[in-house]
């Protein structure tokens, strides 16, 4: 993962993780990623926007979420709830990323920091979430 963006989700996803277990807003996590993780490499603004937006969409991200999810969203690990619904929000809301990068870098998000078995998890609930809410690219990729 060297590229800038792929630099810019791995340091989002550890902000949304400390978001989800902490309580802090993504404002405050924000300044202390700036202040204290070397952005040197990722693409900043991309980085801004997925801590920003992610928690302001995750109502949202969740309800796209949860049909896929065979238990309670809250049951699910924590890091690979922080993919999921990073890769959620890149689905429905930047349709400029085509839909299987957006599910591989969620994949490799998931082999370096979640569970043994989680980046199939996380493979399988965002395939789900890409048919629901890019149903035209998914299909016309099957061809």
């Amino acid at each position: 993962m060297s590229n800038p963006r792929s630099m810019a989700r791995r340091l989002a996803l550890q902000a949304l993780y400390q978001w989800q277990v902490s309580g802090h807003s993504s404002a405050d996590i924000s300044a202390q990623f700036a202040e204290d993780q070397n952005l040197k490499g990722a693409e900043r603004g991309y980085f801004e926007e997925l801590l920003a937006q992610v928690p302001l969409h995750a109502d949202e991200l969740d309800e796209y979420l949860k049909p896929m999810l065979d238990r309670p969203l809250h049951e699910v690990d924590p890091v690979e709830r922080a993919i999921l619904r990073l890769g959620a929000y890149e689905l429905a809301y930047r349709k400029d990323i085509p839909y299987r990068v957006v599910i591989n870098e969620s994949i490799e998000l998931a082999k370096t920091f979640g569970g043994e078995q989680g980046h199939k998890y996380v493979n399988s609930i965002l395939d789900g979430v890409a048919k629901t809410v890019r149903p035209e690219e998914v299909a016309a990729k099957r061809k």
